[in-house]
């Protein structure tokens, strides 16, 4: 039988790297990334069923009304939601499902969740560095960078919220970091219960 897989909620900042190390993630073996949808237009180098499922608004709240999704927020002026049918069988088939989400989705996720999951908060080495990425991206306006600013100060409160910390000052050392918590999780005890019993009944 095989064994299922562990919800990992990713929150943080826009320009801590969160997308990135995502990304990175679901090119390992046993995990993926739940595809969001979302009314935002995608950037240039973004394809639709890849990186987001595009919609429009209309649309959007037509599955709101349906009970459609995991969670969902409005997060800048877009919604962006997860798709409850695709969680559930990835986690079923035994994968590890990666959510990015923002604060205000790992916070419904929180209140509403019955199931075990693993919360990670992201956060650069420092906030010069993060104004440095929202440049580097080449999309953002002086104005947009300060809005994305002002709401990373509300979203740096919510931090003490999640289980886990990571520090990404080098993103193939804060993808290392996060496969050794979804490692340590798999292996708790809790996690190991029918595995404990059957080897009892061998005595």
């Amino acid at each position: 039988m095989t064994a299922t897989g562990e919800l990992i909620v990713i929150s943080g900042p826009s320009g801590t790297g969160k997308g990135t190390i995502a990304t990175i993630l679901a090119e390992c073996p046993n995990f993926t990334l739940s595809i969001s949808r979302t009314t935002r237009p995608p950037r240039p180098e973004e394809i639709d069923g890849v990186h987001y499922q595009f919609t429009d608004r209309a649309d959007f709240e037509r599955l709101i009304s349906v009970g459609a999704f995991f969670e969902f927020a409005d997060y800048n002026g877009h919604f962006y939601g997860t798709p409850i049918e695709n969680v559930h069988k990835q986690l079923a088939a035994g994968k590890n499902v990666i959510l990015e989400i923002d604060v205000n989705g790992a916070a419904k996720i929180r209140t509403s969740y019955l199931g075990d999951y693993i919360s990670i908060f992201i956060l650069p080495p420092s906030r010069a560095e993060m104004e440095r990425r929202l440049l580097e991206r080449g999309q953002n306006t002086d104005e947009d960078i300060q809005k994305r600013i002002k709401i990373a100060r509300f979203e740096i409160n919510d931090a003490q919220n999640y289980d886990y910390l990571v520090i990404n000052d080098d993103v193939n050392r804060a993808v290392s970091d996060i496969k050794a918590i979804v490692l340590a999780r798999s292996l708790h005890v809790s996690k190991n219960i029918a595995y404990i019993q059957h080897f009892k009944e061998e005595f």
